[in-house]
This record gives structure tokens, C-alpha cells and sequence, in this order.
């Protein structure tokens, strides 16, 4: 049985998935601890056997929002934590903003079914999402 925590994901558990998923390397793991100290919410789904999914949010808190990390358990893949976890951190950014709110992501090619049964659409129509790496020279 999952039980669903309203709460950012710990480094452990992102990990933890992370390596399920085969994400490894998607993150920057000297300075992940910090990246989710500055999530705006999180959803972790956990079971018997540890963290099943996590997913969190990330933006301006106002206007503009951003759902990142989605990772479900390959095992658990098709039980509904994938979409538990989008209802639930849609319903913070309904609950937590002001006024209307833009809410995007980036979708792997398995879970666009997923975000589309929760109302995303690809913006055919308003401007390209675009990425950019930057290496940063910040030290700690």
C-alpha cells in the first residue's frame, strides 16, 4: 500500500529512483541537496519497500511553476503514482498562487499520456520551450 507524503523528496530518495529509473546521471549529486532545498513542494509516494515515486516543484511560487523529477519505481510503473503525485503537486500550485498560474515540464516520451490525462498540452502554438546548459563557477 502507498502512502503519499506532502513533502520534498530527501537526497536518498531522489537517489533511490533515480537509480530505478536510470536517471543517474541527470543529476548533479555534489549539489542535489541544495537544488531541493529550493523546491516550492514535493510529493513522495513511499510503500513497504522505500520511496515508490517523487516529484516536485519548482518556480517563482507566483506565477510562473515548474513540475520536475517525476520518477516512478519501474515496478510500480502503470498503478496510478505517476499522475498521484501531478494531481497532488497541482493541487499545492492551486491552493499556494495568487492568481492564474502557468505550470510547465519536460516530458519523457513514456509519461506525455500521463501529463496529458491531467490537462498538458505541447505548445504548438506559444513560444518553444527552449534549454541551455551553463556551467556554473560558483564554489562552496
Amino acid at each position: 500500500m502507498v502512502t503519499w507524503h506532502e513533502r520534498i523528496p530527501t537526497v536518498d530518495e531522489q537517489r533511490s529512483l533515480a537509480a530505478a529509473v536510470g536517471w543517474l546521471d541527470h543529476f548533479d549529486w555534489s549539489s542535489l541537496g541544495d537544488a531541493l532545498a529550493g523546491s516550492r513542494h514535493g510529493v513522495v509516494a513511499i510503500d513497504d519497500e522505500g520511496p515508490v515515486g517523487v516529484g516536485r516543484l519548482v518556480g517563482d511560487g507566483v506565477r510562473y511553476w515548474y513540475v520536475q523529477d517525476v520518477m516512478v519505481r519501474p515496478d510500480e510503473a502503470g498503478e496510478g503514482i505517476a499522475t498521484g503525485i501531478v494531481e497532488r503537486l497541482l493541487a499545492w500550485v492551486r491552493a499556494h498562487a495568487p492568481a492564474e498560474a502557468v505550470v510547465g515540464l519536460f516530458a519523457s516520451p513514456e509519461a506525455v499520456g500521463v501529463y496529458e490525462s491531467l490537462g498538458f498540452e505541447a505548445a504548438v502554438d506559444d513560444p518553444l520551450g527552449m534549454t541551455r546548459t551553463v556551467q556554473g563557477e560558483a564554489r562552496r
